[in-house]
């Protein structure tokens, strides 16, 4: 159901790459709450992904980016506000990649160059973005940036491995810039924390379908799916939420907040 949140509002959306990402999901909801937007992925992204049949499907322009490149981020914004002949008002950053999650790396073990990597593609990406926005005066006033982070920022998930130190980062990078964009242009920046999601990212990470149903289990609303998560950055991307900034939102069904479920413990008292 749309009731009109976004009319008139345009912005960036990076990271689709298909039916089962998130920000294909907040794409879609977007675009029935009336927002515009251009989409955005890394040129490997585009050749793997859909993006085009969302591209369509939404009447988005899409422009290549490489967000670890100020050249190329640099290249995006121009040719946005170009296109929408004017600043924007809104920007998700949904991307994060871990090489030694893909190729089975331990945390104890990691490849210094392949972490680099990651936190260059999953955290410093986002500075990047944010200073461009910044110093090029792109962002309407009130306008909204989100990132997509995960608890692992705060707690232990092993198996999450070096993206947890990825989005760790992450999460400070919006509150400090969030400041001066506050300061200065009464702009949001916010984080995401979701609940353990099925996209292809997600999935890479080892032992993701036993966490998903522990998670599920210990949540008392149950874990958030993709487009339940695009609904609520729907309303971050509103004027419904003009003060709230700085903060890592956690969206997870009450999971970061429970210690431990009955259910988790029924099972443990069983198999004890």
């Amino acid at each position: 159901m749309s009731n009109n949140l976004l009319k008139n509002k345009k912005g960036i959306i990076f990271g689709a790459l298909d039916e089962n990402s998130i920000a294909w999901k907040t794409a879609e909801k977007i675009h029935l709450q009336g927002g515009k937007f251009v989409l955005t992925n890394a040129p490997v992204a585009l050749r793997m992904g859909r993006l085009d049949e969302l591209a369509n499907k939404t009447n988005s322009l899409m422009i290549s980016a490489d967000a670890t490149k100020n050249e190329d981020l640099d290249n995006l914004i121009d040719k946005t506000i170009n296109h929408f002949d004017g600043k924007i008002d809104f920007v998700l950053h949904s991307i994060g990649m871990s090489v030694n999650v893909r190729k089975g790396k331990s945390y104890t073990n990691l490849n210094h160059d392949w972490l680099t990597k990651g936190w260059d593609v999953s955290a410093v990406s986002f500075h990047k973005l944010l200073q461009l926005l910044y110093n090029k005066d792109a962002m309407n006033k009130w306008g909204s940036i989100v990132a997509l982070s995960y608890m692992a920022a705060q707690r232990v998930f092993p198996n999450y491995n070096d993206m947890a130190d990825n989005k760790a980062y992450l999460e400070s990078i919006a509150r400090s810039f969030g400041y001066f964009f506050g300061k200065e242009k009464k702009v949001r920046v916010n984080t995401i924390s979701q609940s353990p999601t099925p996209t292809t990212a997600g999935k890479g990470v080892k032992g993701f379908d036993g966490f998903v149903s522990y998670a599920e289990k210990m949540s008392p609303l149950g874990n958030a799916n993709a487009e339940e998560c695009a609904d609520y950055t729907v309303t971050l991307f509103s004027d419904l939420t003009r003060k709230v900034t700085l903060q890592n939102l956690f969206h997870d069904g009450g999971f970061s907040n429970v210690g431990v479920s009955q259910e988790i413990i029924d099972i443990i008292s069983k198999n004890n």
